[in-house]
């Protein structure tokens, strides 16, 4: 039984790419850390794809919580084998670096950098003995250029870039992909709040991006067509840099 889990499933990009999943015929673990209502949502939205779909409530950035979360989910299910994994968490918490506190760093950087080693770590595992699998993981614009006032979600994105080029030379044997996605500015909750009017012209196609725009992309790099590409960080941002 194939699945695809994907972390931060309950809301905007990853609630979009557990969709997509659906669509490809892949059973869906969907992990979320707070909001239950929204995951068992898209739970219910994938299950109406006519496949199965799972909550797994765990803090990716919490790595005890995920080996005892994930862990036990993969020793009880032997013969359900993760295919893909799409490391959608993360979190934003942004300030002027001289007034960022240790907390506020810490936390961006554990959301995502660690979020990526937690639970890739737990995946990759499985696809080593099967010899195949897809390791996606959503960055963003401020990783690959860095950004004014996101000092800490810049750095912890940056670092799953460099994770995800060096993860791909080590795993590229055994015939699993590991690339990354960096959105620019996508349509969810995490930009509520940006004046709109403020932000488009810096983008030469004048508009934000859509979820599930980035959900295709996701699709895409999930598929057998995409089996040559690896250790690659793909922009989707209307030609903003």
């Amino acid at each position: 039984m194939k699945y695809a889990l994907v972390t931060g499933g309950s809301r905007g990009i990853g609630r979009a790419v557990c969709l997509k999943m659906a669509d490809l015929g892949y059973n869906v673990l969907i992990n979320y850390v707070a909001n239950q209502a929204c995951a068992e949502q898209v739970q219910a939205l994938v299950r109406g794809k006519g496949v199965e779909a799972e909550t797994l409530r765990f803090d990716v950035g919490n790595g005890e919580e995920v080996d005892r979360v994930l862990g036990a989910w993969l020793a009880d299910n032997p013969g359900k084998h993760v295919e893909v994994l799409v490391n959608n968490a993360g979190i934003r918490q942004d300030g002027l670096l001289m007034l960022m506190t240790s907390p506020e760093w810490q936390h961006v950087m554990d959301a995502s950098a660690g979020g990526f080693f937690n639970v890739t770590r737990l995946i990759v595992r499985g696809m080593i003995r099967q010899k195949s699998g897809r390791i996606i993981s959503i960055v963003s614009l401020s990783g690959l250029k860095g950004q004014l006032g996101q000092t800490n979600y810049s750095a912890a994105k940056a670092a799953v870039i460099g994770a995800t080029k060096a993860l791909a030379q080590e795993v590229g044997r055994k015939r699993i992909t590991v690339n990354a996605v960096a959105p620019g500015l996508i349509r969810t909750e995490m930009i509520q709040g940006l004046r709109e009017e403020e932000y488009l012209p810096l983008i030469p196609m004048n508009r934000f991006g859509e979820p599930e725009e980035v959900a295709d992309l996701v699709g895409f790099l999930a598929s057998p067509q995409a089996s040559y590409i690896s250790g690659q960080i793909i922009s989707i941002n209307g030609a903003q840099y």
